[in-house]
């Protein structure tokens, strides 16, 4: 065996990976699995929940709302405190809090209780889902394993978030609704002694103090922000909805300045200054944007327009899942050819042509348009959702993944939250004019229609007779049209971020004495005199004992900006 193929095996046995890092795969992805599924599993449970323990609205808002608004504000503060003191100290932590949170969930007997349970398991989330992506970053040093790896847990993630849905429907139908939470806890108790046995500890720069106060006023800052976000998206305009927002951004503003000045940050945000991390980013809020909105108003158009079940309406949505899935498990093969510039531009571009292709739908069902449509369109954003990941997740430096697989999560939550502010915004604006005026409706019962289809659909049956039939027409018409509106909207900002994809590298190198070998394959040496990578590099920052070497990307890109060194 050549020198180099032995430091390639040193490297990742070293790196806790050897014959057991794809274990310790299933490992993470059973982890990602449980919080994706919490994540939608609620939401066919809401009836019975509101049966059993009769919330008020805004209790049952906050049933709702708080796992996914607690997530998302301690992912950055989770995440850095994980490559502090270990990133897997913080995911068995996280999943210890998670089962406990889900018994309480299971067995509460008042909404209040509910509350407090569905926010501890936020808390949950957010210690397993930054841990997973920095634990995975640092068992595969090989970039090209590493995004088989990302391809697999990409392709879990879609299945966890459609599998929700259908696992709490089983489950209602056998059981109550508590069971929806209790089905963690058995994964927990499997998952915590395996975790805590295969998964490598690992820890970044432990340089000077942790910035408390910093990691406060990120969470502080985002949960305003994420808050503000979802009350715009449901409609409301007013102070409870703008004074979040200002005072989110405020305390991110005060995060970001005081980041800057510290000898230790929290998070080096210099990382942003790199072409490839930042437009990472930007592609991974716009496909979000786009698909959540969009998975909004379809399953709205499926139900209320073509007037299928739940329970259809969820299957129609199945071949997205399964392109999605597809898609993450052949994204490690087309980043090796592509490269991430063209392969997130595709997905971008094959995402906007099913859009598009999507405005064909009318009054009446047309599977096959349908079928074409989701697969096209589950196969694209996740196309393009892995090679932004890759890319991101590669570029950071190694005793940064914690904070760099936070940011990913964060920039992932923000654009669900705004895509169904904005695409939504969008839709009212579009369907609403079209039932001002209708033959024999009063104005009053025009207005209330005009608030959503479902609105519009109740107060035609109060009206009843021609007026009702009248505003029920108009009322789908009016939504078609929105649609289609929307569609074209979001055609538009894909389109965009295929543009914003253009900054990424063009080629994906890895360095040769990363790539696996064995015995028979001793990998050649690297030319000499090659240009260090400009687009991005996975290693910029290896952390001491394991032996990183920074991959090499094409020599035409040479401007970082960052004034990193590799």
């Amino acid at each position: 065996m050549s020198g180099t193929t032995t430091a390639a095996a040193l490297r990742r046995r070293a790196a806790g990976a050897g014959a057991n890092r794809w274990v310790v795969l299933v490992v993470l992805c059973v982890s990602l699995l449980l919080v994706a599924v919490d994540a939608t599993v609620l939401h066919v449970a809401v009836p019975a929940v509101t049966e059993d323990l009769k919330p008020g609205a805004v209790e049952l808002l906050w049933i709702v709302d708080a796992y996914p608004l607690v997530c998302a504000s301690l992912l950055i503060l989770f995440g850095t405190l994980g490559d502090r003191v270990g990133r897997r100290r913080v995911l068995l932590l996280g999943y210890t809090l998670f089962g406990v949170a889900s018994a309480m969930a299971a067995f509460a007997d008042d909404a209040h209780l509910l509350i407090v349970a569905r926010a501890l398991l936020g808390v949950g989330g957010a210690m397993i889902m930054p841990a997973t992506l920095s634990i995975l970053r640092q068992v595969f040093p090989d970039r090209r394993e590493r995004a088989l790896a990302i391809g697999i847990w990409s392709a879990v993630a879609a299945v966890g978030a459609a599998v929700g849905p259908l696992l709490g429907g089983f489950l209602l139908e056998h059981f109550w609704w508590g069971s929806v939470f209790l089905v963690n806890i058995p994964l927990m108790l499997v998952s915590l002694p395996v975790g805590r046995i295969l998964l490598p500890e690992s820890k970044g720069d432990s340089d000077g103090p942790w910035d408390v106060v910093g990691a406060l006023t990120a969470a502080a800052g985002l949960f305003a922000v994420v808050l503000g976000v979802k009350r715009l998206g449901a409609g409301e305009l007013g102070a409870a909805t703008l004074l979040p927002l200002a005072a989110g951004v405020v305390l991110l503003v005060l995060f970001v300045r005081r980041q800057r000045r510290r000898e230790h940050p929290l998070l080096d945000l210099r990382m942003f200054s790199r072409p490839a991390f930042s437009t990472s980013v930007g592609c991974i809020v716009l496909a979000m944007l786009a698909l959540v909105g969009l998975e909004l108003i379809a399953a709205q158009y499926l139900q209320l327009v073509l007037g299928l079940s739940p329970l259809e309406t969820g299957l129609r949505l199945v071949p997205l899942t399964f392109a999605a899935m597809a898609a993450g498990l052949a994204g490690a093969r087309m980043l090796r050819r592509f490269g991430p510039r063209r392969m997130v531009s595709f997905g971008f571009c094959l995402t906007a042509g099913a859009v598009v292709l999507l405005t064909a739908m009318g009054g009446d069902d047309n599977a096959p348009l349908l079928l074409g449509g989701f697969v096209l369109l589950g196969f694209g954003l996740e196309t393009t959702l892995f090679g932004a990941y890759e890319s991101m997740l590669s570029e950071a430096p190694q005793d940064q993944a914690g904070g760099a697989a936070a940011i990913g999560e964060t920039s992932y939550q923000l654009g669900a939250g705004i895509g169904i502010a904005l695409l939504g915004s969008v839709m009212n604006a579009a369907y609403a004019p079209g039932l001002s005026q209708v033959p024999g409706v009063p104005a009053s019962a025009s207005a209330a229609a005009a608030h959503s289809l479902g609105e519009a659909y109740e107060v035609a049956a109060r009206l009843g007779g021609p007026a009702g039939e009248a505003l029920r027409l108009a009322a789908r018409h009016s939504f078609v049209h929105g649609l289609h509106v929307t569609l074209l909207v979001s055609a538009g900002l894909l389109l965009a971020g295929a543009a914003m994809a253009l900054r990424l590298p063009r080629l994906m190198h890895c360095d040769p004495e990363e790539t696996p070998s064995g015995p028979a394959s001793a990998p050649s040496p690297a030319p000499s005199g090659s240009a260090p990578a400009s687009g991005t590099t996975a290693e910029a920052s290896p952390a001491p004992g394991l032996g990183s070497t920074p991959m090499r990307m094409p020599a035409q890109r040479e401007s970082r900006g960052s004034g990193v060194k590799v």
